[in-house]
């Protein structure tokens, strides 16, 4: 998984209006943060948002594909989809599209600290 600088400078100057925004390289991608929500990964310069269940369809219906973190194990896939082309370069919709992420990951962390009983930071 290569990330080039020049497509992440993009992807963050698309989503630029999100608050506390920062991205962070990890296993040759990079994680997209909203303060300290988790939202978005860039890989192999491929844009992909946390998805809600009820967002999913919507994604599914435009051809996006989850993200596929092992090659070797494409059964493995997480509740990230790919961003489409015309929603990246249109940063109003990108950033809103961005927003329904960092939504749809902060209910996603809510529900997990509801099941351990951790309370969220």
């Amino acid at each position: 998984m290569v990330t080039s600088m020049e497509f992440l400078n993009y992807v963050l100057e698309q989503i630029a209006p999100l608050p506390d925004l920062r991205s962070r390289r990890m296993f040759g991608g990079v994680g997209l943060y909203c303060a300290d929500v988790f939202f978005g990964i860039v890989s192999n310069d491929i844009l992909y948002f946390k998805v809600a269940e009820d967002d999913r369809a919507g994604y599914e219906a435009r051809g996006m594909r989850p993200f596929r973190p092992y090659s070797g194990r494409p059964q493995v896939r997480l509740t990230y989809f790919e961003v489409p082309a015309d929603v990246l370069e249109d940063g109003d919709q990108c950033a809103a599209w961005a927003r329904r992420a960092v939504a749809a990951a902060m209910v996603t962390r809510s529900e997990r600290s509801a099941r351990t009983g951790k309370r969220l930071r």
